[in-house]
C-alpha cells in the first residue's frame, strides 16, 4: 500500500475536485499538445504521398498546407460555438446525442474512441522516430522505447490532472519556442544568405502519375494536422471558472498557434527543397539546414519534438477516459469505466487506453506509416457529426443571431464531411478499411451493452406487487448475531439480502455510501416505501470524503466490530449472478472489490445472497 501511495500519490478528497481545475496556461498543454505536435509529422505525411509522383510534385505542398489551414480556421470557429452552447463540455458524443439521436451519438463515440487510441500510438511512435533521427542506434529499439514512454504517460495521468498539467506545460511551450526559433532562423537565412528561391529537391523518379486522386491522398494525409482540435471542447470541465470563456479563448489561441507552426514547417520545407527520408524526419532536415549539424539548437529542437509528441498522447489520456465515463453513465460501457479513482481521475479508462495503445504500437512495430493513414478518419467523422448536430440545435432554438451561427456550423459540417469522404476513398486500400469496419463493430458492441443493461435492470427491478416490508421474526431470546448489508440501490437482489439478514440477525444495518449523484432524501423515501420502518432494520447513509465508495463501508464494518466485539457480525452482499460471461464485466464489480478490501484485513463472515438472472 505504501508503494502504491508513493507511485500514484495519496487519495484526494472530492472537495478538492474544483482545485484540480486548471488555469488556461496549464490546460492548454494538456488539451492542445496533440494538435500542436502534429506539425512534426503532418507536413511529412503529405510529402510522403506527393513524392510518389516525383520531385516536381513536392511544390504542391504549399497549396495543400494553405487549404488545410483554411479548414483549421473553419473547425476552430465552429467548435468555439460548440463550447458556448455546451459550457459543461460539448464533445461530438454529447452534441450528437442531444441533437441527432442515439445512433449518431454512438457513431461519434466509436469514432473518437478509435481516434484517441490511434492518437496516443502515433504520437508516441513519432516521438521515438524524432529521437532516432538524432541517434540512429535507437532504430532497432523503437518499439521498446515507445512502450516505455507509454507507461510514463499513463503513470503521470494516474497521479492526477494537476500533476499532469504541471509536468507537461514546460515541454509544450518549449516546443512552440523551438519552432518559433526555427522560423526566425530560417527567415534570417533566407533573407541574408539563401534568398527566397526554392532549392530543388533531390531527384526522385515518379512511381505514380500526378493526378487529382494522388493530390487528394496527400491532402488527407496532411489533415492529420487537425487531430486533437476537439479536445478543448471535450475538456471544458478542466478549466477554472469561467470555464467556457477560458475554453473559447484557449481554442482560438491553439488554432492560431497550430496554423502558424504548420505554415512555417511546410514553407521552410518547400524553400529548402526537403523530401521525405526514411532515416530522418522532415522537421529534423529543416533543423539541420537552419541550425547546422551538431548544433545545440538542433538537439533542442529534436528533444522538444520528442517531448511534445510524447505529451500529445496525453490529449488522448485526457479525452478517452472522460468519454468512456460518459458512455458508462449512459450504460453503453461497463459502469466501472465511470468510476473516479482516488486521485480524481478515471483510472479504469486510463488503464484501458494504455493496453489498447500498447497493442497498436506492437502491431505497427513502431512505424507511424500505417497508423497515420488510419487515425484522421475517426476525428473527421466526429467533426462532421458534431457540426451537423450544432446546425440542428441552432435551427431548433432560433435565438438571437442564429442565422450566422447556423451558417458557420453548416460550413464546418460540409467541409469536414467532404474531407471525410476524401479520406475514406483515398486511404481505403492503405488501411482505412480497418477503421471503416472497426467503427460499426464498436457501435454494435456499445449498443449491445446498453441492451443488456436494460434487460438486467428490468429483471431486477422491484415491481409493486413484490414489495414486502422487512421484518425481524418474533424470537424468545436474541441469537447474538448482527448483519451489515452492502446497499447500492433498491433492487430485488438488495431486498432479498435485507430479508435474509432479518431472518438470521437481531439487528440489521444497511449501509449506503453516497456518491456525488445520490439524493439522500429520495433514498430515504424509497427506503420507507420498499423496506418499511422496522426499528431493528436501520438505513445508514455514509458520506465519502474521497472518490472511493469502498473504504467508508470498510470503516463502518470496523466500527461495528469494535462496538460489540462479543457478538458475531455477518456481512451480507447481494449479487446478481449472470448467465453469460459477458455479463460478469457489467455486474458486481464494486462488490467484488469491496469483498477483497475486507478480506485483506481480517477473516470476516460473509454471506452472498445470490439472485440468478434468467438466460
Amino acid at each position: 500500500m505504501d508503494l502504491i501511495r508513493r507511485l500514484f500519490g495519496k487519495p484526494l478528497p472530492r472537495s478538492e475536485a474544483e482545485a484540480e481545475r486548471l488555469p488556461s496556461y496549464e490546460a492548454l498543454p494538456i488539451l492542445s499538445s496533440d494538435a500542436l505536435s502534429s506539425v512534426a509529422y503532418a507536413t511529412e505525411a503529405a510529402l510522403g504521398v506527393l513524392i510518389l509522383a516525383g520531385s516536381r510534385a513536392l511544390e504542391l505542398s504549399l497549396p495543400i498546407t494553405l487549404a488545410i489551414i483554411a479548414l483549421i480556421a473553419v473547425v476552430v470557429f465552429s467548435f468555439r460555438q460548440t463550447i458556448e452552447a455546451y459550457p459543461q463540455g460539448g464533445g461530438s458524443y454529447v452534441v450528437a446525442r442531444e441533437n441527432l439521436g442515439t445512433a449518431a451519438s454512438l457513431v461519434a463515440a466509436a469514432s473518437l474512441l478509435v481516434d484517441y487510441t490511434l492518437t496516443a500510438a502515433v504520437s508516441l511512435m513519432a516521438g521515438t522516430q524524432a529521437l532516432s533521427s538524432l541517434l540512429p542506434g535507437l532504430l532497432r529499439h523503437e518499439v521498446a522505447f515507445a512502450l516505455l514512454l507509454l507507461l510514463l504517460v499513463g503513470w503521470a495521468n494516474l497521479r492526477g490532472v494537476r500533476e499532469a498539467g504541471q509536468a507537461f506545460a514546460l515541454p509544450t511551450y518549449a516546443f512552440v519556442l523551438m519552432v518559433a526559433l526555427l522560423a526566425l532562423g530560417g527567415l534570417q537565412d533566407l533573407v541574408f544568405h539563401h534568398g527566397f528561391q526554392p532549392d530543388p529537391p533531390p531527384l526522385i523518379q515518379a512511381v505514380e502519375p500526378l493526378g487529382l486522386f494522388l493530390i487528394l491522398r496527400a491532402f488527407s494525409s496532411g489533415c492529420s494536422a487537425m487531430t486533437g482540435i476537439e479536445a478543448i471542447a471535450n475538456g471544458v470541465k478542466l478549466f477554472r471558472q469561467p470555464a467556457a470563456t477560458r475554453a473559447r479563448a484557449t481554442m482560438l489561441v491553439m488554432g492560431l498557434m497550430l496554423a502558424a507552426m504548420f505554415f512555417c514547417v511546410s514553407g521552410l520545407g518547400f524553400l529548402y527543397g526537403v523530401a521525405p527520408d526514411p532515416n530522418r524526419t522532415v522537421l529534423a532536415q529543416i533543423g539541420l539546414r537552419v541550425f547546422g549539424a551538431g548544433s545545440p539548437l538542433l538537439w533542442a529542437l529534436q528533444i522538444t519534438t520528442l517531448l511534445i509528441l510524447v505529451l500529445a498522447a496525453n490529449t488522448a489520456f485526457a479525452g478517452f477516459p472522460r468519454l468512456a465515463a460518459m458512455l458508462a453513465q449512459d450504460r453503453f460501457l461497463p459502469r466501472q469505466m465511470g468510476w473516479l479513482g482516488d486521485r480524481l481521475v478515471f483510472q479504469n479508462g486510463i488503464t484501458t487506453l494504455v493496453l489498447a495503445t500498447a497493442v497498436i504500437i506492437v502491431v505497427c512495430r513502431g512505424d507511424t506509416t500505417v497508423a497515420v493513414n488510419l487515425y484522421a478518419l475517426g476525428v473527421f467523422m466526429a467533426f462532421t457529426l458534431s457540426q451537423t448536430g450544432m446546425v440542428v440545435l441552432w435551427w431548433r432554438q432560433r435565438g438571437p443571431g442564429w442565422h450566422g451561427r447556423l451558417l458557420m456550423n453548416a460550413l464546418g459540417a460540409i467541409t469536414t464531411c467532404v474531407v471525410l469522404v476524401v479520406i475514406v476513398l483515398s486511404k481505403f486500400s492503405e488501411g482505412a478499411w480497418t477503421v471503416v469496419i472497426a467503427i460499426p463493430l464498436l457501435v454494435a458492441l456499445l449498443a449491445r451493452i446498453r441492451r443488456r443493461y436494460r434487460r438486467v435492470y428490468a429483471e431486477i427491478a422491484v415491481q409493486p406487487d413484490q414489495v414486502q416490508p422487512v421484518r425481524l421474526p418474533q424470537r424468545h431470546e436474541p441469537i447474538g448475531n448482527r448483519s451489515i448489508v452492502w446497499l447500492t440501490g433498491f433492487s430485488r437482489p438488495s431486498l432479498d439480502a435485507l430479508h435474509y439478514a432479518a431472518r438470521v440477525s437481531d439487528q440489521v444495518v444497511a449501509v449506503w455510501v453516497l456518491s456525488e449523484d445520490d439524493d439522500p432524501a429520495a433514498i430515504q423515501a424509497d427506503w420507507l416505501r420498499l423496506v418499511g420502518d422496522e426499528p431493528q432494520v436501520e438505513l445508514r447513509l455514509v458520506d465519502s470524503p474521497f472518490a472511493s465508495l469502498i473504504q467508508p463501508f470498510v470503516a463502518v464494518v470496523e466500527a461495528e466490530e469494535n462496538r460489540c466485539p462479543a457478538s458475531s457480525l455477518t456481512i451480507v452482499m447481494p449479487m446478481a449472478i449472470p448467465r453469460y460471461r459477458f455479463d460478469s464485466l457489467l455486474l458486481n464489480q464494486r462488490a467484488i472489490n469491496m469483498r477483497q478490501a475486507l478480506d485483506a484485513q481480517h477473516n470476516r463472515v460473509f454471506t452472498v445472497v445470490r439472485y440468478y438472472l434468467p438466460a
